[in-house]
């Protein structure tokens, strides 16, 4: 039996929500609120290394995420793009035709639109830095604001 356990951080965009097994972190997403949500003390330790992490990239001293383990489920497709949209680094950004690119379909731009719009980890995949060759941030299923945001956060912290 798989034990989920949940966690909450309030930021200045909306509550970011933690989900987490034993096996690791399972999604992070926003929730529509900026107040803190009670919920019991979770004893996970992977958790509790990501929600630390967190806050400290809120706190504009985290660039990276790392030491706590990642329990998805993704089709071998997503799992190309969430990695390669991965190695785009803190204040950089990339295009979605880049991406696709990277993981050798050239092709498949919309594709990887579509596989980042289905990612479980918001932050930690950092599909809000995948942009639009057009110009323009784009879209984000938290919200385009939500991807303005914490792309100015990251070219000011940069």
């Amino acid at each position: 039996m798989i034990t989920l356990t949940r966690s909450a951080l309030a930021t200045s965009i909306g509550t970011v929500e933690v989900e987490a097994s034993e096996r690791g972190v399972r999604s992070i997403r926003f929730l529509d609120t900026k107040d803190a949500i009670a919920l019991p003390e979770a004893n996970n330790v992977q958790l509790q290394e990501c929600m630390q992490q967190l806050a400290a990239y809120f706190a504009g001293e985290r660039r990276v995420f790392d030491s706590f383990a990642l329990a998805i489920a993704a089709t071998d497709f997503q799992q190309r793009v969430w990695d390669a949209a991965m190695e785009v680094a803190y204040g950089e950004t990339a295009t979605y035709g880049d991406i696709a690119k990277s993981i050798g379909a050239p092709d498949a731009a919309r594709a990887v639109g579509s596989a980042l719009n289905r990612n479980p980890l918001l932050l930690v995949v950092p599909c809000h830095r995948i942009v639009p060759a057009s110009g323009g941030n784009g879209e984000f299923a938290c919200g385009a604001w939500r991807k303005d945001w914490l792309l100015n956060f990251e070219s000011a912290k940069g």
